[in-house]
């Protein structure tokens, strides 16, 4: 196993092809939910008339104010809404089970046995997460491009990339929680409270950060801001989104540290 190139990775994606083709399918499934109803709603004005029943607070945070256009209405039903919650689900999943629920099955032991370090596997791990995240974000950026047309979405499609982008680094960031409390535990539960805990709190403060003007500093710490207050769909890589990306990549890079730091220090069970 020590022999080959990324011997953990090639294990793990030798794995996870009918977990990365399951969560494919659901992304296709949601997109094929949400976005071919946008015509008939937009052309009827439904969309309007249900965001103008509700309160400005909620509509904010909700992401429903841009939903009469394209952009936002993908944005709001499928990357912030359903995709988020899939991708989020996988990504914890996936970062859980990599060391965490490796060392609670003793598997862990047996792949270090082989010569592999300790660093090495929590590296390896992180980059297997990224790569099936990538896997399946392809996916659901291919969908949304398809369904473009047909749906009179009016998305443009380097647009689309930088929506796609956002997400998969959205969720990427819950996932290197899980490996990293994982690393640092040992334990499955631990790591998938951390990473749904980093997805449970971006959202919340994401949404109290668009409830009233004494809450918004709230939004400065969530992620899910980060990701999608420059409407990355709408806007592209363009009006700040660059930055809170950066700033996404750079906590997971963190993560990714602290993972193998955390293993190399700690007594496996």
């Amino acid at each position: 196993m020590a022999g080959s190139a990324l011997p953990v990775v090639r294990h793990t994606l030798r794995r996870s092809r009918v977990g990365m083709a399951g969560w494919s399918v659901g992304l296709i499934a949601a997109s094929l939910l949400y976005l071919p109803i946008y015509p008939s709603m937009g052309a009827t004005g439904d969309l309007e008339a249900v965001v103008s029943s509700l309160p400005s607070e909620l509509v904010t945070t909700l992401g429903f104010a841009s939903i009469s256009t394209g952009a936002g209405y993908a944005q709001a039903t499928l990357l912030g809404l359903l995709g988020f919650v899939l991708l989020t689900i996988a990504a914890v999943g996936w970062g859980a089970a990599a060391i965490g629920g490796e060392e609670e099955s003793g598997a862990l032991e047996l792949t270090l046995a082989h010569g592999v370090t300790r660093p090495q596997v929590a590296l390896e791990a992180a980059l297997a997460l990224a790569l099936r995240l990538a896997v399946v974000c392809g996916v659901l950026l291919v969908a949304v491009l398809v369904l473009n047309g047909p749906s009179q979405l009016g998305l443009t499609p380097g647009h689309v990339v930088a929506g796609t982008v956002a997400l998969y680094l959205l969720s990427l960031l819950s996932g290197l929680a899980a490996v990293t409390a994982g690393a640092a535990t040992g334990s499955r539960t631990a790591s998938v409270a951390a990473g749904a805990g980093i997805a449970v709190l971006g959202y919340a403060f994401n949404a109290l950060g668009h409830q009233a003007e004494a809450t918004r500093w709230l939004g400065h710490f969530s992620p899910y801001t980060w990701a999608f207050d420059p409407a990355p769909l709408a806007n592209g890589f363009g009006n700040g989104a660059w930055g809170g990306m950066a700033l996404i990549l750079g906590l997971c890079g963190v993560l990714v540290l602290a993972a193998a730091v955390g293993l190399s220090r700690r007594d496996i069970r």
